[in-house]
């Protein structure tokens, strides 16, 4: 336990750490199958069979990240779960409905009959709407230092929004990838409007950040941290203009760089979690509980620690493994 230094510094910072990549992974990958829900009402039915056969081998994996992100904050950082998830107690309400609004949706939609199929469109948008809308309006509350007043709420409302647009961006994105022919066409048209409301909630939550904490202001606007932070939103600066490039001209005719807007926001959401990441760091609970504080006993970090270091690389691989199986375009959505 001391081979790295002292365990009351390096365990929380690399549990802090565990739990930011698990976050990150999660908000990409489900992040396009509920972005790929809330598009659903677009779509017509031929169309919304395919976009649900592109998630089908993934969705319900992609949530195994929030889980393991949950579980390390509750046995890594009891009290600041606690904190949390009291202030957040009715968007977690909410967004549990919607994941288990969605998922039974899923389940029941792929096996019912047609006439039957409408409805569980309807629960499956539902659900995936109330989910990205309780994760964003819990974000924009983070933000805001858990804090309620009515300018925390409506930062968190408006958050609420900008995030669901996100998801919906990154969804289209993922259409694009994984299809071809008119829904590919549409998938375009749809991130061609996602884009602005991702810049828009972009732009939000970087300029009221620094504005709620003099802290953060101070970490992001003193010298030489300005200049060496400001290849951060210059790179984002420079991925939303290629993204809009390479949008503008998609669909290719042989279906080149049709990977591009996919990859492309996967990075720029890497960029946003990064930034957010130095900008609360070392705090867990924004200016009320550092990670150093929040921690459990380092007795019971390393002991859980070991557990992480297997459970991970399993997590990791059939995640990985899914992916590999199930790449190429989505086709006919089949449930046998």
């Amino acid at each position: 336990m001391e081979l790295f230094g002292d365990p009351t510094h390096w365990l929380p910072l690399a549990f802090a750490a565990l739990m930011g990549v698990s976050i990150l992974v999660y908000v990409i990958l489900d992040g396009f199958d509920l972005g790929v829900g809330v598009l659903l009402p677009f779509a017509d039915d031929a169309e919304k069979d395919r976009m649900v056969a592109s998630i089908g081998p993934f969705w319900d994996a992609n949530e195994t990240w929030l889980v393991l992100a949950i579980g390390i904050l509750l046995v890594a950082f009891p009290a600041a779960h606690g904190v949390i998830l009291t202030s957040l107690y009715l968007p977690v309400a909410i967004m549990l409905i919607g994941l288990i609004l969605r998922g039974v949706a899923f389940e029941f939609w792929v096996k019912a009959p047609s006439h039957h199929k409408y409805y569980w469109n309807l629960a499956f948008f539902a659900g995936s709407s109330m989910t990205a809308l309780a994760q964003g309006f819990m974000l924009g509350k983070y933000i805001m230092g858990l804090e309620s007043s009515w300018a925390t709420w409506a930062f968190a409302m408006i958050t609420a929004v900008f995030l669901a647009v996100g998801y919906s961006f990154i969804g289209a994105c993922w259409i694009i990838l994984k299809t071809d022919g008119e829904l590919q066409e549409k998938a375009v048209r749809w991130a061609k409007g996602g884009i602005w409301g991702l810049i828009i909630g972009l732009g939000a939550v970087s300029l009221v950040t620094p504005l709620v904490s003099p802290r953060i202001f101070e970490k992001w606007f003193t010298f030489p941290e300005f200049f060496l932070l400001l290849p951060l939103p210059l790179m984002s600066g420079i991925l939303i203009a290629l993204l809009w490039y390479a949008l503008r001209h998609l669909p290719t005719r042989n279906d080149s760089w049709a990977w591009f807007p996919f990859a492309a926001s996967i990075v720029l959401f890497t960029l946003a979690f990064f930034g957010m990441a130095y900008s609360f760091y070392p705090y867990v609970v924004p200016e009320q509980l550092t990670i150093y504080e929040a921690a459990s006993a380092p007795e019971s970090l390393f002991i859980i620690l070991i557990g992480a270091i297997f459970v991970l690389p399993v997590i990791a691989g059939y995640t990985v493994l899914s992916y590999t199986i199930f790449r190429g375009k989505a086709t006919e959505l089949r449930y046998d």
